[in-house]
């Protein structure tokens, strides 16, 4: 799979633009132990409150702290809330030259009470109109502008509040079709005429029964069909539906169909999932990555976000953590990491408090004392890093005979040990410049090595030494076998 590799090295590449209703989120957070006398309701001793990027600025805040460059383009008042909102878009580095501030209207603001972790009521600030004439035109030359430049996909998330009318949204997919640009909708309501022709439509169960007025089960096959029969109507390329416990299905061209089960282990909070669905499936369509591989990695980051609370966006670190544990669990884990990998990989765990050790070899033929090795390796710390020397380092190092495993294989037996958590491959005589990017805890080099002599020691917080089983070597192994061979026993 390309996703781990992708959500560490390209992603970030990636100029996304975000248009739609934007709003604020404000979360109340309190206890509560009594009843009002005033009336026969809970009293919330407000202990907190948080705001965040609502609406369509929450796929906004998906993808930027995925890593992307975004911007976002929409309405809101010229009020305080507004000003709240340009403050946690700054924060993100979300460029919202596109937000258009009117007087003739405020920001819309949802606000949520919350009682011992239980949402009890829900506050909505807002007024439905649709863009003024001169507000849809800025949009639109926004829009063109940052085409212009060069963007690589369109999200358009509508919360039918008026940004997304029926003649707004058709010509943001032209445009998006005659510049060859992915453009995903977050849809709603149950008319998609006006969302004919777009690439991606991520409805949720309900949104696609209403749009396609009827009600169907949970179920693989009930979906599947109205879920194409939307696609082929509105010559949508691709149906993605998301189906809370069910995970999530694509109905695409060539009868191309993906079911993707959920991954979440405890559901605290769904608000906000389908939007870290399409950030993600934006994403991955913009990097090009495979339908397959972008709807899984889709389905892992909602899987994420709703564990925790409120409208809570991905955050690249995590998701990447995640991919990489999953390929583990999937078999994948045997190959090597990129140095952008295992360099993103330190820092979560570095964040977590989490100690690293590090070592390297060549690990040709591997045998009992390369495993001994490594097992005391890894008990001085919480994680495990192997470097490994490529074959045309070892070949540097000792010769052109070797070595008699090639590096991919050598990875891969490497990886498969319970002891090892990352393998990566370093081309150079010695480790020094990677260690020098992942900075572990303890570096570990045999005892045979004095410790002034250990390269990269000067980027690690210590060195340790290790002594060498006794009776195991790779040299002695091959110098038996060829004895063997003069012998004529084997």
């Amino acid at each position: 799979m390309k996703c781990a590799s992708f959500v560490a090295e390209n992603i970030q590449n990636l100029r996304i633009a975000v248009i739609g209703d934007v709003m604020l989120d404000r979360y109340c957070y309190g206890e509560v132990k009594r009843i009002s006398p005033e009336a026969p309701v809970p009293v919330n001793r407000v202990k907190k409150t948080e705001s965040l990027p609502g609406g369509a600025a929450n796929v906004a805040s998906n993808l930027a702290n995925l890593g992307c460059r975004v911007y976002i383009g929409g309405v809101t008042g010229d009020d305080d809330n507004r000003k709240i909102l340009e403050d946690l878009l700054s924060k993100e580095k979300i460029d919202f030259s596109g937000l258009i501030k009117s007087r003739q209207r405020f920001t819309i603001t949802k606000m949520r009470i919350l009682g011992e972790r239980q949402q009890m009521l829900r506050l909505d600030f807002e007024e439905v109109c649709d863009l003024y004439p001169e507000e849809a035109d800025a949009i639109k030359q926004w829009l063109l502008d940052l085409i212009e430049k060069g963007l690589d996909g369109i999200a358009v998330s509508d919360y039918a509040k008026g940004v997304c009318s029926d003649v707004f949204c058709q010509w943001v997919i032209r445009m998006a079709e005659v510049h060859k640009i992915p453009i995903l909708i977050d849809p709603k309501g149950p008319h998609w005429e006006k969302y004919e022709g777009c690439t991606f439509i991520t409805p949720n169960l309900k949104e696609m029964c209403d749009a396609a007025g009827q009600t169907v089960p949970n179920e693989d096959g009930p979906v599947l069909q109205i879920a194409q029969m939307a696609r082929d109507r509105y010559r949508i390329k691709n149906v993605v539906v998301t189906r809370g416990e069910k995970g999530m299905t694509l109905v695409g061209g060539k009868r191309t169909v993906i079911h993707c089960p959920a991954s979440a282990l405890e559901v605290y909070d769904a608000s906000g999932a389908g939007n870290t669905a399409a950030a993600v499936l934006l994403a991955a369509a913009a990097g090009e990555l495979p339908l397959l591989e972008a709807v899984y990695m889709a389905n892992r980051a909602a899987g994420i976000v709703v564990g925790k609370a409120g409208a809570y966006p991905i955050h690249r670190d995590e998701l990447l953590q995640d991919l990489l544990e999953e390929e583990r669990k999937l078999g994948y884990g045997f190959r090597p990491l990129s140095w952008k990998e295992i360099a993103e990989l330190a820092q979560i765990w570095r964040r977590s408090g989490e100690k690293i050790v590090f070592t390297s070899g060549c690990f040709d033929i591997l045998h009992a004392g390369h495993v001994s090795y490594l097992e005391k390796a890894a008990k001085l710390g919480k994680h495990l890093i192997v470097g490994l020397n490529s074959d045309d380092s070892v070949r540097q190092l000792k010769g052109e005979a070797w070595p008699l495993i090639p590096e991919l294989d050598r990875a891969r037996v490497l990886a498969s040990l319970a002891c090892v958590d990352a393998v990566v491959i370093f081309h150079e005589d010695t480790p020094a410049r990677l260690i020098k990017m992942i900075r572990p805890d303890i570096l570990v080099q045999s005892a045979d090595f004095r410790s002034n002599q250990v390269a990269g020691r000067e980027y690690a917080g210590k060195v340790e030494t290790i002594e060498s089983e006794d009776g195991y070597s790779t040299t002695g192994l091959v110098d038996r076998i060829a004895n063997l061979i003069k012998k004529g026993k084997l």
